[in-house]
């Protein structure tokens, strides 16, 4: 069962919002690269709970506790993340997107488990990224929501690209019942727990 919360002590937790553009960790070979110190005065032993892609925005996770870390990545905890891609996506790839599709990972082959997708009827409200998408006259684009248990490297990508949807922007809305609603592309928030897990209704 998943803890609805995690207790901060003496450790400390934050939500941000990752910018295009950014890699999700604080040092790395490619010195050009730019990462999540740059944006914020984390502390050290400051960790990434999962990873989005450097051209991946949204929802990130951080703490210095390597339990929590740990705990949080092992357990089948929803990710919902809003996809803009190419096209005019149809109900027959909306369906294969919740059935699951065959993707590539690490040369090998992988069949996606089922999901929760739609189509997004209309265009979120989203801070603009900082590199234009693409100029218009390249056709008509639109948004899909897909929340998933699991976290293949680039899945949703691949996803979209297998039923014939490039993804085009990435944004990671959710993480359990924590969401990226209110926080602009770089802020971060220290947070005393996460709240993975909605409060249960009240019996009367």
């Amino acid at each position: 069962m998943v803890p609805a919360t995690f207790m901060a002590m003496e450790q400390q937790h934050f939500i941000m919002h990752k910018p295009y553009g950014y890699l999700s960790q604080f040092v790395g070979e490619h010195k050009k690269k730019k990462r999540l110190g740059e944006l914020y005065d984390f502390p050290t032993g400051t960790m990434a709970i999962g990873r989005l892609d450097e051209d991946s925005e949204g929802l990130l996770l951080l703490t210095t506790d390597g339990k929590v870390s740990q705990y949080i990545t092992s357990q089948h905890i929803e990710k919902e993340y809003y996809a803009q891609v190419d096209g005019l996506i149809i109900p027959e790839a909306i369906t294969q997107l919740q059935q699951g599709v065959e993707i590539g990972i690490r040369n090998n082959r992988y069949t996606t488990k089922p999901c929760v997708a739609f189509k997004l009827e209309e265009e979120p409200e989203l801070a603009p990224r900082s590199r234009k998408i693409r100029d218009d006259r390249h056709g008509p684009t639109s948004w899909v929501s897909i929340t998933l248990t699991e976290g293949k490297n680039r899945q949703v990508r691949k996803m979209t690209a297998a039923v014939g949807f490039p993804t085009l922007r990435l944004i990671r809305v959710r993480v359990g019942a924590i969401k990226l609603a209110g926080l602009l592309p770089g802020e971060v928030k220290e947070v005393p727990q996460f709240v993975l897990m909605p409060p249960a209704p009240e019996i009367l």
